[in-house]
């Protein structure tokens, strides 16, 4: 047995699975039926170059619309990727429709990150204004099979 210590991300509750899809519309009404909830609003966000965004370090003016089922004790986020360079359209591309990443709400993202770069996990994909909420995919595919989502400031 080994002894518990304390997360990397200073937290143990996921916030969010995030599905990535070719069709946002379809997804969700194949989603509303599994869970027994309404289809919830779509939204489109700001292109890339408004919430200083970047994919593997570079700027990026990608765009994507997005569905978020609130569950009990969870979020699950439909991601349709709407063009320009980002993680969403490269796991979508290699992988087909499925998980995106798994998301922690999480705080002082710098930190963090640096943290994680000890551990060998980069930065993938970022954007957002710390003022409103700042997201950050972290590369974790090789160690933990998955993206990892940092969600700091998102109510």
């Amino acid at each position: 047995m080994t002894t518990p210590t304390t997360p990397v991300l200073g937290t143990r509750r996921v916030c969010q699975i995030a599905v990535v899809v070719r069709d946002i519309d379809r997804a969700a009404r194949h989603w509303s039926t599994f869970l027994g909830l309404p289809i919830p609003p779509t939204i489109t966000t700001a292109s890339g170059d408004k919430v200083g965004q970047t994919y593997l370090g570079e700027p990026s003016n990608a765009r994507c619309k997005l569905a978020f089922f609130q569950m009990d004790n969870t979020v699950i986020e439909l991601i349709e990727p709407l063009g320009g360079a980002s993680s969403w359209q490269a796991v979508l591309d290699e992988k087909g429709e499925g998980v995106h990443h798994i998301a922690f709400t999480i705080t002082d993202t710098a930190g963090r990150t640096r943290s994680l770069a000890e551990q060998g996990l980069s930065v993938m994909h970022q954007g957002g204004d710390p003022a409103t909420g700042q997201f950050t995919y972290i590369d974790s595919r090789d160690k933990l099979g998955v993206i990892v989502e940092l969600l700091e400031g998102y109510k």
